[in-house]
């Protein structure tokens, strides 16, 4: 007999297939009449882009970002503190002096054994419509780069990837990398969530909200889903990203030291720099265990909320424990599942991680949900190291790799620019034309 989670993903994946099937309601671009459209080049983009690239993103349905933000990417960035080499901040497409492409380039550190790796990540490609068929050319200077080791792209928008293939990039070699694996916390709000994106219409929508919060709520209790508590030796405690300090370093050293594996930079610098997002619109929180008063794992948990559902989620954005010992990891990942209750989450998601790791929570009986594509390409400069990079278990793949959780929407701390982003917010609201999830070429 199929499972409640069977039964509700085949009918769901049935409407939403039949609704991708049905045409499509023309929009306002369909109705513009055919023009000639001005010649468009690329080139390096600049600080003082922000404001015609902000507005680029709004329009296309991209996070919002703040000036502070761009600061923190560029200028604070422990990668470019060394000041060995001067990258770009990413390339524009521009015509007629206005700017209808983007595409950001963030500088990253990695450790493989004892090396130590440049890398590079693609952050926010966004083009707009008649100028679709340039985005190569937006996106080609980011792989000419040749200061770089390492090239990254995180994404789950499959035009992107086609993109990333084009350029000789692999998918990461860890077939779960797309599987999202999540607990719903608050059936009811999850279920609203699900009904608004099936667009359902009003009625339909508060009733299936309703029968489905109550199949969830009894699903999850008669299957048990959610971590469950075992008395431990280990002490849980929360920091602010702010706090983590010289501790951190001893377990990063410590980790480097166990086997060769591909790791983003985890000092304690890079963490910080990571996750405190001037004007976060969200928050992260730092999970530390201790043994005998010796640091011996965490977990970093981002918590946010869907602009257009409401949805509040947490993610576990990061986790390092010694050894990847299962008992590390469990009481980290239970304290974050209580915490995530607390905040008043509706989920708690996991994405990546080693196998060894992932196998933790799957005695949890958590939801699964694929990502539509690949959410994870790389390319290494030297042919050799990219052929070993093809062996799964040379990776330590997690959201913090990339832009997944360096990137989250954020306020200026400007009064000016506030006014000005909820202008440009009313704006794009009532004078442009609503994009479709199926209309956009974005994120990297």
């Amino acid at each position: 007999m199929a499972s409640l989670q069977e039964k509700f993903a085949g009918t769901i994946l049935t409407v939403i297939r039949k609704r991708r099937t049905e045409p499509a309601s023309p929009g306002r671009d369909d109705l513009q009449p055919t023009r000639a459209i001005a010649p468009a080049k690329v080139r390096e983009a600049r600080f003082s882009d922000f404001e015609a690239v902000s507005e680029l993103k709004q329009r296309w349905g991209v996070d919002a970002d703040s000036l502070e933000n761009w600061e923190r990417l560029w200028h604070r960035n422990p990668a470019l503190l060394r000041g060995e080499v001067e990258r770009p901040i990413g390339w524009v497409l521009e015509a007629d002096g206005a700017i209808v492409g983007y595409m950001g380039n963030i500088s990253l550190q990695c450790r493989y054994g004892e090396k130590t790796l440049t890398a590079v990540t693609s952050h926010g490609l966004v083009v707009d419509t008649p100028y679709r068929a340039m985005s190569l050319t937006v996106v080609a200077p980011f792989y000419r780069q040749k200061s770089a080791d390492l090239y990254i792209a995180t994404t789950a928008i499959e035009a992107v990837g086609k993109m990333a293939r084009a350029f000789k990039c692999s998918p990461l070699p860890q077939p779960d990398y797309d599987s999202v694996l999540f607990w719903v916390l608050q059936p009811y709000p999850f279920a609203r969530a699900l009904m608004k994106k099936l667009n359902l219409g009003p009625a339909s929508t508060r009733i299936g909200s309703v029968l489905t919060a109550i199949a969830v709520g009894c699903d999850k209790i008669l299957r048990r889903r959610g971590p469950r508590h075992s008395v431990t030796s280990l002490t849980i405690t929360e920091i602010a990203p702010k706090d983590i300090g010289d501790d951190f370093q001893s377990l990063w050293t410590a980790k480097l030291n166990e086997r060769s594996r591909l790791f983003a930079d985890r000092t304690p610098a890079a963490l910080r720099w990571h996750f405190e997002i001037p004007g976060d619109r969200g928050s992260a929180r730092v999970l530390c265990c201790h043994e005998n008063g010796k640091l011996v794992g965490y977990a970093v948990i981002r918590t946010d909320a869907d602009q257009e559902t409401g949805l509040r989620k947490a993610v576990i954005a990061d986790t390092l424990v010694r050894q990847d010992e299962p008992r590390i990891v469990k009481a980290l990942w239970a304290a974050a599942y209580e915490g995530a209750k607390l905040a008043g989450s509706d989920v708690l998601e996991v994405m990546g991680f080693p196998p060894a790791i992932r196998k933790v929570c799957t005695e949890w009986n958590p939801y699964v949900r694929k990502y539509p594509a690949c959410p994870y390409y790389y390319k290494a400069a030297d042919p050799e190291f990219h052929a070993a990079l093809a062996d799964g278990e040379a990776w330590y793949a997690t959201p913090f790799d990339g832009d997944a959780t360096l990137i989250r929407p954020s306020y200026s701390s400007s009064p000016l620019h506030r006014a000005s982003e909820a202008q440009m917010e009313n704006s794009t609201k009532t004078n442009l034309p609503q994009v479709s999830e199926e209309q956009r070429t974005e994120v990297f």
